[in-house]
């Protein structure tokens, strides 16, 4: 059996921060609050609820695994994070609409008292957003920098934080690929120093971040850490960082899906999905920039999936269209409608038909948590860097140069869960079951 690494303990409470405290992080918030008061149970967790198999089938040793690695508890969570309108994260929670006033007064003192620090913003990158009134004005993007650092420094004092996490949970950014300012973290330096247009909101709150040796997780298509600058940065600090666009609604059931109709080896002609959707994300994603941005994340996910140039036979011309449509009377209520022309023996057209009625935030929420626990398993593991195995957790997932992102979702649970029985020092698990058969 191999040696498990030296992990430090949870030792005391863990701050996390999300820039962002909209539906998805107030959502967050109250749930884990509810949670550890015993007023619900917080479905759709890994950390929480999921149990990790360790050793042979014939030992029945399944743990939780929260009970196998040492995670930090939920009554040691703390949570701040900013935003650029003014509410506090109760008054945000009803503004979404996400959850019914009923659980959100259970847990509402604790929700009042969360009030946003000053955003970093600029409608260049998030258009659609109207009536702000929670941004703070520097003169250089530096400046905001050491703004957030000392933002992130205040939060760990008052709140007499031993470590902290940060996970993005604010609105889509406009589109535009990686530009020089992003190849190093020097040409970065001096870009913020300069003012370059190209470096945008999120990334000046991951790089206050990394420079304050907090962990970084990008929960939505933004470009943020995923660029050489941010991993240079990453590296140096010793910071784990991860990403990006949480997987939730109709990309969760396309790495699902796809993955089994490829292992059928039956083909694909055609896979036309679109969403509704009315939250502040909707609104965002509204503006053809900002979507555009969004559609990059959701079409590569099929691509590297099915392999086409693999099987030209069965995948070789699919035609993938993926739709976002703003509809405010659907508030946090997503719709995803995906129509899928598969072709199966001598060619013989068929068809799958999905309509996904699901409550985005409700879907993502748990998947905050589970990246702010892992995050911090990870640091205090030594872990820097991009950390692969929380693959898992993103429609788009961040990778080292040279390899190809694994969207396959059962594929990423694996290596996740391999990950933690190696790093505790168990048997990675196979599934050759060989043993079982062979004579010894």
């Amino acid at each position: 059996m191999p040696e498990p690494i030296p992990i430090q303990p949870p030792v005391g409470r863990l701050g996390v921060l999300t820039p962002g405290m909209g539906a998805v992080a107030t959502t967050f918030y109250a749930g884990v609050l509810a949670a550890r008061r015993g007023f619900a149970v917080p479905v759709g967790s890994l950390t929480q609820l999921g149990h990790i198999r360790l050793g042979k089938r014939t030992e029945d040793r399944n743990p939780l695994i929260r009970e196998f690695v040492p995670l930090a508890s939920l009554d040691d969570l703390v949570f701040g994070g900013w935003d650029p309108y003014s509410d506090d994260a109760y008054t945000a929670a009803m503004k979404a609409g996400v959850l019914e006033a009923r659980h959100l007064e259970a847990v509402g003192e604790e929700l009042r008292a969360i009030r946003p620090m000053k955003a970093v913003f600029s409608p260049d990158w998030v258009s659609r957003l109207e009536g702000v009134d929670n941004v703070a004005e520097e003169e250089s993007k530096m400046a905001q920098v050491e703004r957030l650092v000392e933002d992130i420094e205040r939060f760990r004092i008052e709140e007499e934080c031993d470590r902290l996490v940060m996970i993005w949970c604010g609105s889509t950014e406009a589109y535009r690929p990686p530009a020089a300012v992003h190849q190093s973290l020097d040409a970065f330096e001096k870009g913020l120093k300069e003012n370059d247009p190209e470096i945008a909101p999120s990334q000046i709150y991951a790089y206050a971040a990394l420079t304050a040796g907090v962990p970084f997780a990008n929960g939505a298509p933004n470009l943020t850490v995923d660029c050489p600058a941010m991993v240079e940065l990453a590296d140096r600090q010793g910071v784990p960082i991860a990403g990006k666009d949480f997987k939730t609604g109709q990309t969760l059931l396309k790495t699902i899906i796809a993955p089994g109709l490829k292992a059928r080896m039956l083909g694909i002609r055609g896979w036309y999905s679109t969403n509704i959707l009315g939250n502040r994300d909707g609104e965002v994603l509204d503006a053809p920039e900002n979507f555009r941005t969004k559609e990059v994340s959701k079409l590569g996910v099929l691509e590297q999936i099915l392999q086409p140039d693999l099987y030209p036979e069965l995948y070789g011309d699919i035609y993938h269209v993926v739709r976002i449509n703003y509809y405010p009377p659907r508030g946090d209520d997503k719709e995803g409608w995906d129509n899928i022309d598969i072709f199966g023996w001598l060619g013989y057209p068929m068809q799958i038909k999905i309509d996904f009625l699901c409550k985005d935030s409700i879907l993502a929420a748990p998947l905050v948590l589970d990246l702010a626990l892992f995050l911090d398993l990870a640091a205090r593991a030594g872990k820097k860097g991009i950390q692969e195995w929380l693959s898992f957790y993103f429609k788009s997932p961040q990778h080292a140069p040279g390899l190809y992102p694994e969207n396959d979702l059962f594929i990423q649970l694996t290596k996740l869960k391999n990950t933690l029985r190696h790093w505790m020092g168990e048997d990675l698990i196979t599934h050759l079951g060989a043993e079982y058969y062979e004579e010894t």
